[in-house]
């Protein structure tokens, strides 16, 4: 072994809707989606790039407010009853997905790009005759 990781991870499994978060729903790109936006693509001989961002749904902001209990083996053994606030999302959460969108969302709209009007994962970007997708 190399190099040991670990990740921190909510027990989302114990979230109750309307007590501990609101609405989790992310919108998914549906198959069709993809399959007519690389026709087109293929059509109008586009250079298709794709890219992924790492740890994407740490990044996201929370509408509510997040406790969550020491994890076990880091408990501070003089509060071991204390709480952490979280100030992002965390892997496990349930609304990790939608709050991660939401940043993403924001973030495109800001940059001049439009969501597309029959699916809301794709977001568009014109400039003269250049388009970003």
């Amino acid at each position: 072994i190399l190099k040991n990781k670990a990740r921190l991870v909510a027990r989302g499994y114990r979230q109750e809707e309307g007590i501990d978060f609101e609405e989790s729903f992310a919108p998914v790109t549906r198959l069709e989606a993809i399959r007519i936006f690389l026709a087109y693509a293929a059509h109008k001989n586009m250079v298709v790039y794709q890219m992924d961002v790492k740890t994407a749904f740490l990044n996201g902001n929370l509408r509510e407010e997040v406790y969550v209990s020491q994890p076990d083996g880091f408990v501070d053994l003089d509060n071991p009853n204390h709480v952490y606030k979280l100030k992002k999302a965390l892997y496990g959460l349930k609304q990790a997905p939608r709050a991660w969108y939401d940043m993403l969302s924001s973030f495109l709209l800001s940059q001049d790009f439009s969501k597309g009007s029959v699916d809301p994962t794709l977001f568009i970007r014109r400039n003269d005759n250049d388009s970003i997708l």
